[in-house]
């Protein structure tokens, strides 16, 4: 890529995990998820050049080989964001739209929406949606986000969050949406002077026993703005993820 960029989606990709090792190069019918993923941005967010984050050459031949670009970056960050700042280092954009490895349905108004947000001039967005059962509200690997009037988020949470209190008036019914309770997902955007500032904080607290790197953003004191979107959303963590994801390939 030749020029100065001015809003870049960079997906950040770890060979290594915990709960479902090698994942990213996992075939789902006859194509591993990464390019899955590469693909469907390609077809989302045409308009923004797109960038793999990598850490082992075997993803870079694989997103190599869908004809996708990647740059290689340490194999010794502790996240994602370190991997990020690192890549645009090199690629030089003054915003980042941050889309995961594992989310092969990110659709295009997900992708807009994260690219306003930063453009429009928050310094770090990302994307919730309504919690709609009971079930996901009390998971705790569904994250939970409470906002604040402004649509910023207040905190994020492994924890069922808002509490329900009697005077607050706790629905009756398993359809939560009235409630108004979200589900934090996994898309962010920075513009890049922020990214490289977060990249340089040390970790919190609340982030370690959470596990939400997201806190801390808050912890620090800067703001984290937070779009809603209905668009359905499925990350791979697990190999049943990806046979739920096959499923719904035509």
């Amino acid at each position: 890529m030749k020029g100065p960029l001015r809003t870049a989606i960079l997906v950040p990709a770890r060979l290594a995990s915990a709960r479902f090792p090698e994942k990213l190069l996992h075939p789902i019918k006859g194509k591993s998820l990464i390019l899955h993923v590469a693909e469907r941005i390609r077809d989302q967010g045409p308009e923004y050049p797109l960038v793999f984050a990598v850490d082992d050459p075997r993803l870079a031949r694989e997103i190599e080989s869908g004809g996708f670009e990647y740059l290689m970056t340490s194999k010794d960050h502790p996240s994602g964001t370190d991997r990020l700042a690192e890549a645009n280092r090199t690629l030089k954009a003054d915003y980042v739209i941050n889309i995961q490895g594992d989310e092969p349905l990110v659709s295009r108004d997900q992708i807009i929406m994260l690219g306003n947000r930063v453009e429009g001039g928050a310094d770090m967005a990302t994307l919730a949606t309504v919690i709609r059962k009971r079930e996901d509200f009390a998971d705790p690997n569904q994250v939970k986000v409470v906002l604040d009037q402004t649509g910023h988020a207040l905190y994020f949470s492994r924890s069922s969050i808002p509490f329900f209190s009697a005077a607050g008036g706790n629905p009756d019914s398993n359809d939560l949406a009235p409630a108004l309770c979200y589900r934090h997902l996994g898309m962010y955007a920075y513009k890049a002077t922020f990214l490289e500032k977060l990249s340089n904080l040390p970790p919190t607290r609340l982030e370690q026993l959470e596990r939400l790197e997201q806190l801390r953003v808050l912890e620090n004191g800067h703001k984290i703005a937070v779009g809603i979107t209905s668009d359905p959303s499925i990350g791979i963590d697990t190999l049943a993820d990806a046979a739920r994801f096959e499923r719904q390939l035509p």
